[in-house]
């Protein structure tokens, strides 16, 4: 069993009390409330530690866990601190469904924070629904926002495919652009799509074309021939994590990039670094982080200081920067709460504005999608690179601002 967190180490109650006992200091009124005390604030963080994803998830965890530690050392909730239960989903989610429910019922997880695939973050959360326990999503989803899936208990900290192919398309789109689309048949893959030809419509962007390609997909050499005959201005290719690198790297062999601007919907830290400077120069995808936004945003300034102190160095990523804004706005609306009383944490989440990280955001009152930013970032050439993670120019902030989401009505959420 993989525990984590500052709690991990805690003395016992039963230990506690054995020892004080022993040291005849049982006796007397103070000992329930030190009892009380100990008991740390549970935080269930299911993610896909192995699989392709793998390294999203251990940016997720190492954020995660900054987010406890931060808490914890300001003296947690009146000296109660927080604990963070990691658990691999395995990328599944009948994995993730189980150990969810393990880590309501076996762990006394008091909330729910994690998930990076969209499959995944639905089976956990028809776990947190039936058992009521509140949950903060960090995979990017519309569906989750969606009245059929939602509940009071549910809260989505991760930007949707609306916000950030809207962003991408504003920037990259005009009137009469050809598009071609290669997109991931999951979940995913098909929300990404329906975002940018949602896009192109308002703006007048034209569908060269379209292709499905099965997820995990190791080559794609029969789709590219198909891809140049459409001969698109634009290629948007809607998939994620090593499927990505590798299209990407593909079209380039096939020189898709000579002819076609290649888009994405969410250009991510990891998946630059392991496409390579080469393959990934010039292209254009949005995201809801980039470290480099500490030369404008105090918030990120002190969150990549901390990150950089705690792990030698290093940088946080964007699906990690998930990790510790999710956590952090859960541990200010506990602190606001007073408790971990379920209903007056989700009261409190609703009521929160926060900015630990990248800006301003706050949780919509009918879905509990989090109101943020979104960058437009463009994959830089390793020539101006200044040094290994100078990855990407950020082109744009589109400011956090509801117009940027489905309406309430449109998800079928009714006043």
């Amino acid at each position: 069993m993989n525990r984590q967190g500052p709690g991990h180490g805690a003395v016992s109650r039963r230990t506690l009390v054995r020892g004080m006992a022993a040291a005849g200091t049982l006796a007397g009124i103070g000992m329930p409330f030190v009892a009380r005390a100990a008991e740390p604030i549970r935080i269930g963080f299911p993610t896909p530690v192995t699989g392709p994803f793998g390294a999203e998830a251990k940016d997720q965890i190492r954020s995660a866990e900054l987010a406890v530690k931060q808490f914890n050392e300001a003296g947690g909730l009146n000296g109660r601190m927080a604990e963070l239960l990691v658990r691999d989903d395995k990328l599944n989610p009948g994995e993730a469904a189980t150990r969810t429910l393990e880590l309501i019922e076996k762990d006394r997880a008091h909330f729910i924070v994690g998930a990076l695939s969209s499959a995944v973050q639905l089976s956990v959360n028809e776990i947190t629904r039936s058992r009521k326990v509140l949950y903060i999503s960090i995979s990017q989803s519309d569906t989750i926002n969606e009245a059929k899936d939602f509940s009071r208990h549910t809260f989505h900290e991760a930007l949707n495919p609306h916000m950030t192919t809207a962003a991408v398309a504003k920037h990259a789109f005009k009137k009469g652009t050809r598009v071609a689309y290669l997109a991931a048949d999951y979940a995913y893959g098909h929300e990404m799509l329906r975002g940018f030809k949602r896009a192109a419509a308002a703006i007048g962007a034209e569908t060269a074309g379209e292709i499905l390609h099965p997820f995990g997909a190791p080559d794609y050499s029969t789709f590219m021939p198909r891809l140049r005959a459409m001969r698109p201005d634009i290629l948007c290719i809607c998939n994620f994590g090593r499927d990505q690198a590798n299209s990407i790297k593909q079209a380039n062999d096939f020189g898709l990039k000579k002819a076609s601007k290649i888009v994405v919907p969410v250009l991510l830290h990891n998946q630059r670094l392991a496409g390579g400077a080469d393959a990934f120069a010039g292209v254009v995808g949005a995201s809801n982080y980039y470290w480099g936004l500490e030369e404008t945003v105090p918030t990120a300034k002190a969150f990549n200081d901390a990150f950089r102190a705690a792990y030698a160095g290093a940088v946080p990523t964007d699906y990690g920067a998930y990790g510790y804004t999710a956590v952090r706005s859960l541990l200010m609306a506990v602190q606001a709460a007073g408790d971990t009383d379920t209903d007056k944490v989700i009261a409190a989440l609703e009521a929160l504005k926060y900015d630990v990280a990248k800006g301003p955001e706050s949780y919509r009152s009918c879905d509990h999608q989090a109101i943020q930013s979104v960058l437009v970032t463009e994959s830089k050439p390793k020539s101006e690179m200044k040094g290994e993670v100078d990855l990407f120019r950020i082109l744009e902030v589109e400011p956090g601002a509801e117009a940027m989401l489905r309406t309430c009505d449109e998800l079928g959420h009714r006043a």
